[in-house]
């Protein structure tokens, strides 16, 4: 067969991933952290957008938010007024214009302070203790009782590591010691124990392991009881010590956990050499031990999370779904602005060309914010449809459902509904859930009726095995056969894995448990 060269007119479709499009899939998917960061980015590239974020944004731009959640963006057109008003104020007197201001004004653009130069015009100073404002009228500021802030008067968090630095000068005298004990506090970890090994103390300090040795144990007595310590055990026996209650009874508990953690209490009991209402004491002793002591020195950090759907019930029974309007980016278009720079340059030139770049983007970032809170809304719509049972009854009635019946419900594909649940949460009057919580897997009924959501079941599980008692605890069978009477067709090897995601442990170390317990209250 001959090669031959020929020319061919084809017609075919494809699909082209454009930058914008790849921008808007990215927005579906973002948490509203993400998206304001995203939205600030696009602001400081482009001189036409304005985030407007807060209450401001709110007030600024009402008819973008109604009252049925819809996000609109919207162009705000700045007025001329304020360009005259800055002609006109460049024709007054200069030195008036310069000196006219106030002290903070002229501090500002001098990088200067007028504290020194001209103490009459310096700027109110803040109070020393604004409790006191009312007492002591002669206090710095309290001529005004106001220019403070209040975190200038609020401590610093003290850390694990400057409490215990407080202590070692009480308790070593040697510089010797003092130097090793900092080396060991700054090698602690956020819970207070000690990872490192002490021969690379020793080979980096070049001191006696003896020595490390022995001033490791006088730091193992600072407070809070516990730190320094290399293991759990060593950790709780620390602070039985300290409560002067490490009997040899109590040093074999601690010695062997893991029989703990298996709740094998006939083992424990010969170990120790106690009957078992010393050994739920012991136990219960355990119990108020801290296992992290260096813990409650780390600062917590609070992450609220905000609702980006809110739902509440209509006067008519009906479900009302809407947008938060907290979770809503504020941008703004300034038209204004891009009118007043086009008449002043050229049609052809390059800043014309970019101006009309950024407006273009600036508009695109607008109709992608809309279209990803219409998408939004839509897809907890139809989610709230589906799972009319759970907010009305609870868990025990949460449907079995899967992306692709919402995707056909609302007409979209999979892949947007799953980019649209993904870190979005819905607040509910059952609580605030993540979207991903209603999508559950079904399981069939014996019956041939409706299947079972999945965390239905898992709820059904976890009631049984909190009603057991001490004569009549569940194995995974029973709970299998009790499931199948409720009309739920489920395996063993299936509740044995809900069971162990729940940390619910096996019939054997619960019935242990709740005997001993059952003993020692006397039930």
């Amino acid at each position: 067969m001959a090669l031959a060269a020929s020319l061919l007119l084809r017609q075919s479709q494809s699909l082209v991933m454009t930058p914008q499009l790849m921008q808007s899939i990215q927005l579906l998917q973002m948490t509203h952290l993400e998206l304001v960061r995203f939205i600030e980015s696009e602001v400081e590239k482009n001189p036409l957008l304005e985030f407007v974020p807060g209450d401001e944004g709110a007030r600024g731009a009402d008819d973008a938010f109604p009252s049925d959640g819809t996000y609109y963006s919207v162009n705000e057109e700045q007025p001329a007024r304020d360009v005259a008003d800055a002609e006109a104020g460049s024709s007054g007197d200069l030195y008036e214009a310069a000196t006219g201001g106030s002290a903070g004004a002229v501090a500002e653009s001098f990088d200067s302070s007028l504290e020194n130069v001209f103490p009459d015009d310096a700027g109110p100073r803040a109070a020393d203790a604004p409790e006191l404002l009312g007492q002591w009228k002669s206090m710095p500021g309290a001529s005004h009782g106001e220019g403070y802030e209040l975190d200038e008067f609020v401590a610093a968090q003290t850390t694990l590591r400057d409490h215990l630095a407080a202590q070692v000068p009480f308790l070593f005298t040697s510089p010797v010691d003092r130097l090793i004990a900092g080396h060991l506090i700054d090698q602690l970890d956020e819970s207070g124990y000690l990872p490192a090994d002490l021969s690379d103390t020793v080979l980096k300090l070049g001191t006696p392991i003896a020595d490390v040795a022995r001033v490791l144990d006088a730091l193992q007595q600072l407070d809070p009881p516990g730190v320094f310590a290399r293991t759990l055990s060593e950790c709780l026996a620390i602070q039985l010590r300290a409560r002067n209650r490490l009997d040899p009874a109590m040093a074999e508990l601690v010695g062997n956990l893991e029989l703990l953690a298996r709740r094998d209490f006939a083992t424990l009991k010969k170990l120790c050499g106690v009957d078992e209402e010393d050994l739920v004491d012991m136990l219960a002793e355990i119990r108020k031990l801290d296992p992290k002591p260096g813990a409650r020195f780390q600062p917590g950090i609070c992450e609220s999370v905000v609702p980006d759907i809110v739902v509440r019930a209509a006067p008519d029974g009906t479900w009302l779904v809407e947008l938060n309007a907290e979770t809503l980016p504020r941008v703004l278009v300034n038209n204004d602005y891009y009118a007043s720079v086009s008449r002043r340059t050229k049609r052809a030139s390059e800043d014309q060309a970019f101006l009309n770049e950024c407006l273009q983007n600036a508009n695109w970032l607008t109709r992608s914010l809309d279209q990803r809170a219409k998408t939004i809304l839509k897809v907890a719509t139809e989610i709230v449809r589906q799972q009319d049972a759970f907010l009305l009854n609870g868990v025990d009635h949460l449907r079995p459902l899967n992306l692709k019946a919402v995707a056909d419900a609302i007409k979209m594909h999979e892949s947007t509904v799953s980019r649209v649940t993904s870190n979005k949460y819905m607040l509910t009057p059952r609580g605030l859930f993540e979207l991903k919580y209603f999508f559950t897997v079904s399981i069939g009924s014996t019956d041939g009726g409706d299947s079972h959501s999945a965390e239905a079941v898992r709820q059904r599980i976890r009631t049984l095995i909190v009603a057991e008692t001490p004569e009549a605890v569940l194995s995974d069978d029973d709970i299998v056969a009790v499931l199948k009477k409720g009309g739920i067709d489920i395996a063993r090897r299936t509740v044995a894995k809900y069971r162990e995601a729940m940390n619910i442990p096996s019939s054997v170390q619960r019935r242990r448990e709740k005997r001993a317990l059952a003993k020692a209250t006397g039930f």
